[in-house]
Order: structure tokens, then C-alpha cells, then sequence
């Protein structure tokens, strides 16, 4: 936490001062200079290491005007730091607009092309990540979702909700989902890192041609956490039945 508290401060500095004359991949990039260094901060100080599978299933680094929706379980703050630092193509976020008052990562935050939503306003909510979802996908760019729209204990299932899968269909974007047992070594509410390994499951992409919203968020879900069974089993010895996908 010390190491990212030092290492945060400069670099938003520099992302605000370089925000003032150009706009669009250095900003992100110098923000994700940032995430590297808070993720690897975490692996040689804390010991939290990772293991990936299934990036084959992502457009290739080539393919830079193919467009995905990454739809991913959320466990901790980890995944939001390493997803953007270990993947070659700039994501987009869907996030809570609260997190912009935040001194200097907020600032940060604000300066790149996200889409960030007040939550207390439901419909207003959608109508902008509707908005701002099919701009993003029309420049080949990633954007990314949790669908349980928080972060939720390890070995519990959150409520999925269909906003991910309602902007798949409205744009024609397929999405990928993702598992991820990230509470291993970061809780939910805690400060405290453990040493480990936090295994990432990439899915292979679903198209939305032909689906309904909340049917399609059902083969996401049973996919993640299918899978999130397999990487984690003993957080799952007693898990109750999932709750079904409802509409964001």
C-alpha cells in the first residue's frame, strides 16, 4: 500500500500535465505504467503471482479494430489492476463515478477515454454506457464489465445483471467472460495481500446474434463460475444455488 501510495502521486502528475496537450493512447499507457507497477509491486513485495490461460481467445495484437466486451467476476481490487497492465489492448472500464474524487488516481482516472456512471440513477446509468459503449466498440476498443457489479467473496456467487450482455446485443460485439480467483491473496475490504498464485480463465468468445439478454448473461455465468469451481475448488465446497441473470 506504501509502495503504491509513492509511486501513484507522479505519475497522476505527469498524466495530468501530458493530458493537457494530447489526448488518447499516452494518456492510457502512462496511466498503465501506474497498474504495472502497482501489480508487480504486489508480486515482489507481497508475493502475489499469477497464472493465465485462454489469451489465444482474445484478438490478437494485430487485430486492432476488433472490438470485445470483457465480462469478468469480480473478487478484488487485483483484477482491476492487472487486467489493464497484462493485456496489450487499451480497455475501457465501466466504473462507479464516485471513484474520480479519489486525490490523483482519480484524477488520472478522468483524463482516460472510460465510461463512468452514477449508480443511484439506474436508467440514466444505462443510457450512457449504451451510448458510450457502441462509440468505444466503433474504434475497435475493449470494454469491460463485471456483471456482479461488485466485488464479491471468495466461494460466494453475486447477482448477474444483463447490462453487459444487452450492450453485446445492441452492438453486435461478442464478449469474452473471465474467471478469476483473485481472493486468494487480495479479500474484498481488506489491506492485507497474501503470497500465492491468482489463476485467470479467458473464455472463448460468444456471439450475440440471435440472443436475449438475460439468456445470454446465463451461459456467462455458468461459464464463470464453472469455471471458478474448477480453479478454486475448495472455496466452493458448499455453495448454494446460483441466483439467475437479471436485467441492469
Amino acid at each position: 500500500m506504501l509502495w503504491m501510495l509513492l509511486t501513484v502521486v507522479p505519475v497522476a502528475l505527469v498524466v495530468v500535465l501530458i493530458s493537457v496537450f494530447v489526448r488518447g493512447n499516452p494518456v492510457y499507457w502512462t496511466c498503465i505504467f501506474w497498474l504495472r507497477l502497482a501489480t508487480y509491486g504486489a508480486r515482489y513485495i507481497c508475493g502475489v503471482r499469477w497464472r493465465i490461460q485462454g489469451m489465444e481467445n482474445l484478438p490478437s495484437a494485430a487485430e486492432r479494430t476488433s472490438a470485445v466486451i470483457l465480462l469478468s467476476k469480480h473478487q478484488s481490487t487485483w483484477e482491476t489492476f492487472a487486467y489493464p497492465s497484462l493485456m496489450t489492448h487499451p480497455l475501457a472500464y465501466v466504473f462507479k463515478r464516485e471513484l474520480l474524487y479519489i486525490p490523483f488516481f482519480g484524477w488520472a482516472m478522468a483524463r482516460m477515454d472510460m465510461i463512468h456512471i452514477d449508480r443511484s440513477k439506474r436508467s440514466e446509468a444505462w443510457n450512457k454506457v449504451a451510448a458510450q459503449g457502441k462509440r468505444l466498440a466503433a474504434l475497435g476498443h475493449w470494454v469491460i464489465m463485471f456483471p456482479e457489479g461488485t466485488r464479491i467473496a471468495r466461494g460466494k456467487v453475486g447477482e448477474y445483471k444483463t447490462g453487459g450482455t444487452r450492450l453485446s446485443i445492441e452492438t453486435g460485439v461478442p464478449v469474452v467472460p473471465i474467471a478469476t480467483t483473485s481472493a486468494r491473496c487480495w479479500p474484498r475490504k481488506s489491506f492485507l495481500l497474501r503470497p500465492g498464485v491468482v489463476d485467470i480463465s479467458i473464455g472463448k468468445p460468444i456471439s450475440p446474434l440471435g440472443r436475449e439478454p438475460a439468456e445470454m448473461m446465463r451461459e456467462v455465468q455458468a461459464w464463470i463460475e464453472g469455471e471458478m469451481q474448477r480453479l478454486d475448488p475448495e472455496a466452493y465446497a458448499s455453495t448454494a444455488p446460483q441466483p439467475a441473470a437479471s436485467r441492469a
